[in-house]
Formats: C-alpha cells, sequence, structure tokens
C-alpha cells in the first residue's frame, strides 16, 4: 500500500478532518450570530493554553472522560453498545461517596475501598443488563437508557438520607474524608494554581495501557475482539458468546464506575441532587468515537474534549455562547460517523488517479 493510501485509510486522518469541519461550522455559526469567530476561538484556546493553570484544569476535566471513554471503547471492541455508561458512571460515584462519608479508615485503605466499590457498583449495573439479554433477550441499549434514570433517581433519593445528607440543608452530600481524596501533594497544588490536581489523570493513563494490553495481549482479549467481529463465527469457533458478552458489559460498567470515582475523589468532593444527567457517560461515547476505540487514543481524545469543556467556559467573556463547543463536538461526531462515505470518495479517487 502507498504512503498516499495508507493515509486516506487511516481513521486519524477523518478524525483530523471532522475536527476542523467541526471548528469550520462552529465559526460559521458564531459568524451568524454576529459573534466574530477569530475573537471567540483566540478566547477559547487561551483558556486553554494561557496559563499552566488552565492546562491543569483541562488534565483534571480529562480524567474521568478517557474513563468514559474506555468504558465505551472497550464495549465497542467486543459489539456492545454501552450507552449505559452515564448510569454506570452515576452508580460508581454513589457508591464511592457512601464509602467515603460513612467508612473510617486510613488513607491507605479508604481510598482502594471507594475504587473497589465502585468498580463493583458500575460492573454490576452493566452485568444486570448483560444478563437481562442474556436469559430474556432484552434489547440492550433500552435497558441501558432504562438504568442511566434508574441510577439518576437513585442518586437523588440517596443524596437526601439523613445519614449522608449536608447537614443545615443544601441539595447535596456530606463531603467524602480527606482520607477519601486524591488530590495532588500541596507542592503540585501550588505549582499548578489548580485547587484540585489530583492523581486521577495518572489512574487514566495507567488504566488505558492495562486496557490496551487486556483488549491485544491476552487470550480474553481475542475472544471478546472475535464476537465483536462476528458473534456466528465465535460461536462455531467454540467461544462461549453469552459469558464473553457479559463480561464486556461488566468491565464495561467497571470502568465507567471508576470514572465516577475519580470525578468524586478528586474534583467534586460531594455529590449534589442531580437536576438533570450529567453527561460524563454520554461524553465518553464522544470520546471512544473521536479514537476509534483504540484505548490510548482515549487518553488524547479525553485530553481534547476536556480541554474544550473547560475552554468552552471562558467563551462567555467574550459574549459568546459556551454551547459553541456543544455544537462542534457534535459535528464532530456526525463527520466521524459519516467517514466511511468521504474514504470510500477520497480511495476511488485515488485509485482513478491511478489508472
Amino acid at each position: 500500500m502507498s504512503k498516499k493510501n495508507s493515509i486516506l485509510s487511516s481513521n486519524a486522518f477523518y478524525t483530523l478532518i471532522s475536527i476542523i469541519i467541526g471548528f469550520i461550522v462552529g465559526a460559521l455559526l458564531l459568524s451568524f450570530a454576529k459573534i466574530n469567530p477569530m475573537v471567540a476561538y483566540k478566547q477559547l484556546f487561551n483558556g486553554i493554553f494561557g496559563k499552566p493553570k488552565f492546562m491543569a484544569w483541562c488534565l483534571i476535566y480529562a480524567a474521568p472522560l478517557i474513563f468514559t471513554g474506555l468504558s465505551v471503547a472497550f464495549s465497542f471492541k467486543t459489539g456492545v453498545f454501552n450507552i449505559g455508561a452515564e448510569g454506570q458512571f452515576v452508580v460508581g460515584t454513589l457508591t464511592a461517596c457512601v464509602i467515603g462519608i460513612l467508612i473510617k479508615a486510613p488513607a491507605i485503605i479508604h481510598i482502594p475501598l471507594c475504587f473497589i466499590g465502585a468498580a463493583l457498583a458500575g460492573g454490576i449495573w452493566g452485568a444486570i443488563v448483560g444478563i437481562l439479554k442474556i436469559k430474556k433477550g432484552v434489547n440492550e441499549v433500552l435497558s441501558y437508557i432504562m438504568f442511566n434514570w434508574i441510577a439518576f433517581y437513585l442518586s437523588n433519593f440517596v443524596v437526601n438520607l439523613t445519614v449522608i445528607h449536608k447537614e443545615g440543608g443544601g441539595e447535596a452530600t456530606k463531603d467524602i474524608a480527606d482520607t477519601a481524596r486524591i488530590l495532588a501533594p500541596k507542592a503540585v497544588i501550588a505549582a499548578t494554581g489548580a485547587s484540585a490536581a489530583n492523581w486521577g489523570f495518572i489512574l487514566a493513563i495507567l488504566f488505558a495501557i492495562i486496557v490496551w494490553f487486556i483488549i491485544n495481549r491476552t487470550t480474553l482479549g481475542f475472544k471478546l475482539r472475535a464476537v465483536g467481529f462476528s458473534n456466528s463465527a465465535a460461536e462455531y469457533a467454540g467461544i462461549d458468546t453469552g459469558k464473553s458478552f457479559l463480561t464486556a458489559m461488566a468491565f464495561s460498567g467497571a470502568l465507567a464506575g471508576i470514572g465516577g470515582a475519580i470525578h468524586l475523589m478528586g474534583m467534586s468532593g460531594r455529590i449534589p441532587q442531580f437536576a438533570g444527567q450529567e453527561g460524563y457517560g454520554f461524553q465518553g461515547i464522544t470520546v471512544a468515537l473521536i479514537a476509534s476505540s483504540n484505548p490510548i487514543a482515549c487518553i488524547f481524545a479525553g485530553i481534547f474534549y476536556g480541554a474544550m469543556k473547560y475552554g468552552g467556559g471562558k467563551l462567555s467573556l467574550v459574549n459568546a455562547p459556551s454551547e459553541v463547543v456543544d455544537i462542534i463536538m457534535g459535528i464532530i461526531i456526525l463527520f466521524i460517523a459519516i467517514s466511511s462515505l468521504f474514504r470510500n470518495l477520497f480511495m476511488n479517487h485515488g485509485k482513478k488517479g491511478a489508472v
């Protein structure tokens, strides 16, 4: 294959094109709103790269997105569309919060307990849907959507229980114990200027490598990918597709649950009563699509989305709506989704040019 055809067939090429188109469409919409797109984008990029503090916050925002992106990417690799990462993220956050408030232990025990609890909660949340699919044939997409809302209302119910509710009113839980936080050393916080600087991003990188290794270098990963490529062929080869399906859903849920714990223990420190879905699980779908379901690429896709979220919050300084970031990300996903059309167009054009 020539170098040109290699580029034209790569997912990274079409992802880059999609990102460029997303920013162009965003600029057009800003122009229609009588806002100078150059001024708005300058503010956006200054809000990301202007200070070390801003870049640190981008990584803080990126960490839970990388985990939900890994969750969705892992399920995609095994042929499962995990639209339930949102609910798994929420129950992971909730479990870590309850453990972080009610259990008293030194940090060396408390932090792992919170992570284990969050992983189990997210894994069980995903496995229940898998069991319904395998045993009763219930469509997993519908189940995931309903379980997202169950997690949402369950969280709001638990938040208002007296044992963890914030004393003196307020629609939030108490703060989790300091021994359950994963904040970076004070010297790092002082150096970056980011009050919520934490170990979440480092953990996200570690888990991305672990997920990549499982998918590409283990027998389990081979079986899961075989089921994703062709369920019937995998069955013919003697692979227990039901077990593989359930394993994928549980592991995917565990990753989203850990992402919820990262968000709680690194950033928020408490859970508010939700007025709407937080969106981290749904944004994980965007991260996975930008990364083409590659676990390592999820790191960079998560950084990109985290930077856009943080920098987009500063667009109000130039009277530009922060929603333009959502529009840009939506356009990017739209064009990634139809990238096969561009691939066929470019590849066919290349073949005609070679004749």
